[in-house]
């Protein structure tokens, strides 16, 4: 029975890890270029810089693009800027 209460919790534990740490949403900046991350982090504001919950779609009419990029980071006049 032990070792079933302790296979349960190390069970529960690595669920919540994993509901946790599959956090996603989706950044523009004012320039339109829009991304995934994988992760929250904190945007300065002189960024300029929008942070959007992972199922946000952009409305019709307005002007977005896609712009991916892996790493930590923000795109700024075109590039991609690494913090």
């Amino acid at each position: 029975m032990k070792k079933i209460a302790i296979a349960a919790a190390a069970a529960a534990i690595g669920l919540t890890a994993m509901a946790t740490g599959a956090s996603a949403a989706i950044v523009c900046n004012r320039e339109g270029d829009c991304w995934h991350v994988k992760g929250r982090y904190n945007y300065r504001p002189e960024f300029g810089i929008t942070v959007h919950p992972n199922n946000w779609r952009w409305g019709v009419g307005e002007r977005w693009r896609w712009r991916e990029h892996e790493g930590r980071g923000y795109w700024r006049n075109g590039i991609w800027i690494r913090f």
